[in-house]
């Protein structure tokens, strides 16, 4: 299985890659065995139970290393505000932590700009390194050089409301047709829920529609990436997710502002019958008004019984080149992102591990997560492996394409050919 991860980040318009070379990349990292270890996090929704993880492991680390203070700092999941962090991280080293939490999607734009150390050697010696599939190995190579362990797995699937469905008399959907048939008739019959929670700020919440359809962001040609999203597949797919953006699903007024986040708080608040979630919002979910009340099956494909191809993400822990404390920073990488934490992160958030026996023993015990593994197993997703998809994400292309459909301001065709164009120009540098 191919494992990739969440949305790249960069400033509004600016690549990560137009930093490089950057003050980060300039300066002569130390290694002081003393003094503050600096950590960044991502600020989940519900970030208390993560938090009690992460601090056992400060524990930890501490009994190890008594004379080291450990700052841990959250920084935000929403791609443009997350940015304006790491990019004052990349240019102020002062300011940049000792070990960043980041997509496998941001790898590419932070090792352009210089931002990651090299850990190849940290992790060859590595005791758990054995444990670490191959193909997650590879996810965080550039050149050959590695530049971040992953942490954590994430898929999303359909999560819906089980009491609704009863009381309706609705079945889980097992094809696009019945997921919009169900989403009607949730609205219809209770009329202060959206059918369906989806976002117009929703990247991979979209992007599902589009590869089940055939359709793609880009593919390679000649050993460079091209854009394909205004081809007749992708806009089929583009059609399909923009549709359940209607006064008797999920009004536009109501969502085409919504990201990931929001529709996470939009279901766990009980105000949706359904929502494409990913396995690690679990814990919100637990957390709301939707408690025990709710039910995960694959997102459906076009025909009965298939599944939707989902964008495989996680993250990874990384050390910043910029790094004054670059043992001390490896020895914590390596405490939160072994087994021992893994396992606790997985109880606390619902985050699929990544080490091989890790994530054995978590499916084996939890029934919960076979729409999850079955999603994996039907074949996944991800966006072009090239440091360029910072800047596409960055400038909002995607969602602003499915915004332009949902808000009348352009026609699928017209906004997937403003999307090629974009999506190309950022290839090519532009």
């Amino acid at each position: 299985m191919k494992i990739r991860s969440l949305a790249a980040v960069a400033v509004a318009g600016i690549a990560l890659a137009a930093c490089a070379p950057g003050t980060a990349s300039k300066t002569k990292s130390a290694d002081e065995q003393t003094g503050t270890l600096k950590v960044w996090l991502y600020d989940e929704a519900n970030r208390a139970p993560k938090e009690k993880v992460v601090n056992a492991a400060v524990a930890d680390f501490k009994a190890a290393h008594p004379k080291v203070t450990v700052e841990i700092g959250y920084i935000p999941t929403d791609a443009g505000p997350r940015a304006e962090k790491m990019k004052g991280a990349f240019n102020d080293p002062n300011s940049a932590p000792d070990v960043v939490e980041f997509g496998n999607t941001d790898l590419f734009g932070y090792v352009a700009a210089g931002g990651l150390a090299d850990i190849s050697v940290d992790l060859a010696n590595w005791s758990e390194v054995g444990d670490l599939p191959k193909d997650l190995k590879d996810t965080t190579l550039v050149d050959g050089k590695t530049y971040g362990l992953p942490w954590w797995l994430g898929l999303r699937s359909l999560y819906y409301r089980t009491d609704v469905f009863t009381e309706l008399g609705i079945k889980p959907p097992t094809s696009y047709a019945e997921l919009v048939e169900a989403a009607k008739k949730v609205r219809s019959a209770k009329p202060d829920m959206l059918g369906i929670a989806v976002g117009g700020k929703y990247t991979f919440g979209g992007l599902p529609f589009l590869w089940a359809n055939g359709g793609d962001i880009a593919t390679q040609q000649g050993g460079k990436y091209a854009a394909v999203i205004d081809s007749p597949q992708s806009q089929a797919g583009v059609k399909a997710y923009t549709d359940l953006f209607s006064k008797d699903i999920c009004p536009p007024q109501q969502c085409a502002d919504l990201t990931g986040g929001k529709t996470v708080e939009a279901f766990a608040a009980g105000t949706a019958g359904m929502a494409i979630l990913p396995n690690s919002s679990r814990s919100a979910v637990e957390a709301g008004v939707a408690k025990g009340k709710y039910a995960v099956v694959p997102l459906p494909g076009n025909t009965p019984g298939s599944i939707a191809p989902a964008f495989s993400g996680g993250n990874d822990l990384g050390v910043m080149k910029s790094s004054q404390h670059r043992s001390l920073a490896v020895d914590f990488m390596k405490i939160l992102g072994g087994k021992k934490y893994q396992l606790q992160m997985f109880d606390a958030m619902g985050n699929l591990p990544t080490l091989a026996s890790a994530r054995g023993d978590v499916v084996a015990k939890d029934p919960w997560l076979k729409p999850f593994i079955d999603t994996l197993n039907s074949g996944t997703k991800f966006v072009p492996k090239d440091a360029s998809w910072a800047k596409i994400d960055s400038q909002a292309v995607v969602p602003t394409m499915f915004q332009k459909v949902v808000t009348g301001k352009s026609d699928v065709p017209g906004a997937t050919g403003e999307a090629k164009t974009a999506i190309d120009n950022a290839f090519a540098g532009k």
